[in-house]
């Protein structure tokens, strides 16, 4: 073929090397595309192990498991931990109002000996703990779709009125 000669026609698309635009960027969709998967298997995009956040005082310890990102709609589990350092007349798990919103929380189990929504927050009656004894609470939610980008609130242990321990809890909600 000489170079005055027509180039031979292609399909619709096709095209020589040398007319093609954008080929080299290829190896780039392919490193994004990998970037995100790599960044989902690191549970950045929600799911993965939750760890754990603790406040030890000298009257108790609280223990808390929750995921910290999760993906709306999502089920989810919080487990708290109790561990009586003294005697604990009636041990209340106080979680305030604004964490909650926009979740339904469907179990906890054990179930409270009493429940009250007051001050802004909702109060759960466990009685009384000795020294040493230990409370596990297993509490069983689900994310509703207007909660977006998060939400954040300290989760505490009081005896009775009195405050033993705290824990800020932020959970960051991903569409």
């Amino acid at each position: 073929m000489s170079a005055n000669s027509p180039s031979p026609a292609y399909p619709d698309g096709i095209a020589p090397a040398s007319e093609r635009r954008g080929a080299n960027l290829n190896w780039l969709s392919l490193a994004v595309l990998g970037a995100v998967m790599l960044a989902a298997l690191l549970g950045a995009f929600g799911g993965g192990r939750a760890r754990s956040l603790a406040a030890d005082t000298p009257a108790a310890r609280l223990e808390i498991h929750t995921p910290r990102v999760l993906r709306n709609g999502t089920f989810f589990e919080t487990r708290l931990h109790v561990t009586a350092k003294a005697p604990i007349a009636e041990a209340v798990v106080v979680v305030p109002a604004s964490l909650w919103r926009d979740m339904t929380i469907n179990t906890m189990i054990p179930a409270p000996g009493e429940e009250k929504a007051d001050k802004g927050a909702f109060r759960f009656s466990y009685g009384a703990l000795d020294a040493g004894q230990v409370l596990e609470i297993k509490i069983d939610g689900q994310i509703n779709p207007p909660l977006f980008a998060g939400t954040r609130g300290a989760i505490e242990l009081h005896d009775g009125e009195r405050p033993l321990a705290a824990i800020p809890v932020g959970i960051t909600v991903l569409p």
